[in-house]
């Protein structure tokens, strides 16, 4: 059994409320619950936390490290803006694969740069919350790839 982290950053407790023409009407709480379900599948016990302060994020990708097989991070708006987040990507050394929601490329400008991806293993965007899904899958081949089923 793997243990997974989904870390969500600023704004996504706010899911299901928060522009709904480009997030869509689901919650946070039914993606939580969504990840739980298919990490089962997946062999995978999945923890999940949000915040909206970097800080936070930052502590809980350190304290993955020796403990969580796989980080699925959606940075929020910190994807565009956080040196510090890469930062500590890089240093906890536990494969993460990036998430969004919207397709970041199509939307406004400044969101098209991710300090995010060139420290994440991966990167998926636009199939709303099935976007959990598919990283919570590439986290499963990443990891039996490398031999740490």
């Amino acid at each position: 059994m793997h243990n997974i982290l989904v870390l969500n950053g600023p704004n996504l407790n706010l899911l299901g409320t928060r522009q709904p023409e480009v997030y869509g009407a689901t919650t946070l709480k039914m993606i939580e619950d969504l990840c739980i379900s298919h990490g089962k599948t997946q062999g995978q016990k999945v923890t999940h936390l949000q915040s909206n302060h970097e800080g936070a994020l930052i502590d809980a990708i350190h304290a993955a490290r020796g403990v969580q097989d796989g980080i699925v991070l959606n940075a929020g708006g910190y994807t565009h803006t956080s040196v510090a987040l890469m930062d500590a990507i890089s240093s906890a050394e536990v494969p993460v694969v990036e998430v969004h929601l919207s397709n970041i490329h199509a939307r406004e400008v400044f969101r098209h740069k991710s300090y995010i991806a060139p420290v994440a293993i991966g990167q998926i965007c636009g199939f709303g919350a099935q976007s959990y899904v598919l990283a919570l899958n590439a986290l499963a081949a990443h990891l039996a790839e490398r031999g740490t089923e």
